[in-house]
């Protein structure tokens, strides 16, 4: 069963998918207005009604889309409005007014399946550290870290390449670009604030003396060993 939220200016609260009332899911209805999302109940799946006012609609999902709505979007529209939907909408799908509850519920679950396995491919997890992609953070044992974009990119990478050695050039070339013309200096500087900010976990980003970095990859979670300097 899903919690299902939909948004809808109808007047007197009209069921914007009949066939919703044929099925077990749980349904809230609320004004499609912007004030009305400060409160919104949280929901698996956001149906937005763009029966009528195709243009409001488009623009309320683009305020669900820039403020970081994790849960997928699904357009309702009639056949004649299809014409008007594209992918700057940021809609997840769309289903017809008229739909039945077989259908529905199969778009449901799809909805939900998919958002789930984006949600998943965008983190990594890896000895302590967790590394969201899609929002540009990374958290050490839950705690969120500070990070700047260029700290952030370096970690990413790291993280990614487990247990694989870069020399100071490497990295230069892969996270700061072949474009960039500083020294290699720049990379010493910013493994250092970065093994700064992972604090207990500095030592996930090892040296290799007279080659570069590595990111080490502890399946135990147990503390490492400090490494020499470089």
């Amino acid at each position: 069963m899903a919690q299902l939220l939909v948004l809808s200016s109808a007047p007197g609260g009209s069921a914007v998918l009949p066939a919703l009332e044929l099925l077990s899911h749980r349904v809230r209805q609320i004004p499609a207005e912007p004030a009305q999302l400060v409160n919104a109940p949280s929901a698996d799946v956001v149906f937005i009604d763009a029966r009528v006012d195709l243009v409001g609609a488009k623009s309320l999902c683009k305020i669900l889309t820039t403020t970081g709505m994790e849960a997928p979007l699904v357009l309702v529209v009639t056949e004649g409005g299809l014409t008007a939907v594209s992918t700057d909408w940021g809609v997840d799908d769309v289903v017809l007014v008229g739909a039945g509850p077989a259908e529905i519920d199969a778009r449901i679950r799809l909805a939900m399946g998919r958002r789930s396995a984006e949600q998943v491919s965008s983190r990594i997890s890896t000895s302590g550290i967790t590394i969201d992609e899609s929002s540009y953070s990374a958290k050490v044992h839950g705690k969120p870290l500070d990070l700047t974009y260029k700290e952030f990119q370096l970690l990413h990478f790291f993280a990614t390449h487990p247990s694989r050695v870069f020399t100071r050039e490497q990295l230069l070339s892969e996270v700061w670009g072949y474009d960039y013309f500083g020294g290699t200096r720049t990379v010493d500087v910013h493994v250092r604030r970065l093994r700064a900010k992972l604090g207990d976990l500095e030592q996930l980003i090892g040296t290799v003396r007279n080659v570069g970095y590595r990111f080490n990859v502890y399946e135990d979670e147990q503390p490492p060993v400090p490494a020499p300097s470089a």
